[in-house]
């Protein structure tokens, strides 16, 4: 089914291309957008949007054959982008109470010296998962921080002569959770040249791993011997099947799975401080300064930033079984905390209860384009190392040596 619909999707983009040069060109990375500007121009007949597809679009859109009027990604906010967009003001000209629809923290993002050049579109969240018949144990209805993930964790352990045979979580069976728990100590990576974070802040988020594994699991020996032991299913059956209590996935991962699993697992939302971290890759939406048809773009940003929009795609896209494989909005929850609230529950049941509390998100800071290609190759290498050896190179120097290596590879 998944590459059916990846077809579909390129098959609407090519559709897209073959309207006339007045349409409006919208350049983006998630291919769903194809799928909005249909419904877009089939349910108006004075405009058209056409629909580019790019991956890494942050990296060189102001360069594209084609001058594009919207662009819809990830990445989009930097020092060097900022000089790029229109001011998207007019918006909530036509629309007072619009602002407060959105979740603040995602708003500001993308405002600047007091006026709005990005708008969120869509975000993601850490979640822990549990089985349904354990959702008695957590203490919240929406959220989890990670003493209780601990302590669940570890009440739920069954050893003998430090052999377990179940182990409630390990903030080590996913890389990601790792970094998780880097934002939640406010480890605070940010663009910079190109990156900075707080090397105290990560060095104390590394201790608490160790210390955790340590104190709950019986060390990390323990902890592999039991993975190679039962991680030969992945982790909803593992949970399911009460091999451990808890595991770390991402929303738009735990809203795509098959129904039939969803049904027996129950999620609360990873905290920490009092706060919610949104995942880096939330997806934002400007206007392009050079674009050619900027009646065209306006009229779609007003169509799409719409409440009865937005409810109309997350229907369209249920009857042409796009939300088999792509979560929500853009494949994430709406940007717009009244259509999480009152829209999403209507076709995500699990999210009765359970919507995002909107004080509680925290917007990822700015990061290099290049971030996700940092992320993979130099960040969780180094936690994952960091987190079991006492003597790493260090962080900074693991960053430039990549950067050395990088860069000479298109130099070269």
């Amino acid at each position: 089914m998944k590459y059916v619909l990846a077809a579909a999707f390129f098959l609407l983009l090519s559709a897209c291309s073959e309207f006339d040069r007045g349409a409006a060109v919208l350049l983006t990375d998630r291919p769903e957008f194809a799928f909005y500007a249909e419904q877009f121009n089939i349910n108006q007949n004075k405009y058209k949007i056409e629909v580019i597809y790019q991956n890494n679009i942050a990296d060189d859109f102001y360069n594209a054959e084609k001058v594009p009027d919207i662009i819809a990604g990830s990445w989009l906010k930097s020092a060097v982008t900022l000089k790029y967009w229109q001011s998207l003001d007019f918006l909530f000209r036509k629309d007072a109470e619009l602002a407060k629809k959105f979740y603040p923290s995602l708003l500001a993002l993308g405002e600047f010296n007091k006026k709005q050049y990005l708008l969120p579109v869509s975000f993601n969240l850490p979640v822990i998962i549990f089985s349904g018949d354990n959702d008695k144990l957590v203490s919240d209805l929406f959220t989890i921080d990670l003493e209780e993930i601990k302590t669940l964790g570890k009440n739920f352990n069954e050893e003998k002569n430090n052999v377990f045979s179940r182990i409630g979580f390990s903030p080590l069976w996913n890389n990601d959770f790792l970094f998780e728990i880097a934002v939640i100590f406010n480890a605070a990576f940010k663009e910079g040249d190109p990156l900075d974070w707080d090397g105290d802040a990560l060095d104390e988020a590394v201790f608490y791993i160790r210390e955790w594994v340590d104190e709950a699991n019986g060390g990390f020996k323990a902890e592999d011997d039991f993975f190679f032991k039962y991680f030969f299913d992945p982790l909803p059956k593992l949970v399911i099947n009460s091999r451990i209590l808890l595991a770390y996935t991402k929303s738009s991962d735990f809203f795509t799975m098959p129904s039939e699993t969803q049904a027996l697992l129950d999620f609360r939302i990873l905290s920490g401080e009092g706060s919610i971290p949104v995942s880096e890759d939330a997806v934002y939406y400007g206007l392009y300064k050079r674009g050619k048809a900027q009646n065209a773009a306006r009229a779609f940003t007003v169509w799409f930033f719409n409440e009865d929009t937005q409810m109309l795609l997350l229907q369209k896209s249920k009857e042409n079984y796009i939300s088999d494989t792509i979560f929500g909005i853009a494949n994430g929850f709406s940007a717009m905390h009244t259509v999480n609230e009152t829209i999403f529950p209507l076709y995500y049941s699990a999210l009765l209860g359970h919507t995002p509390p909107a004080g509680m998100l925290t917007a990822p800071n700015i990061l290099p384009k290049n971030w996700m290609e940092i992320k993979e190759r130099v960040i969780i290498p180094y936690l994952h190392d960091a987190c079991r050896m006492s003597n790493v190179l260090p962080l900074k120097q693991r960053l430039n040596d990549w950067l050395r290596i990088h860069n000479s590879s298109f130099t070269g």
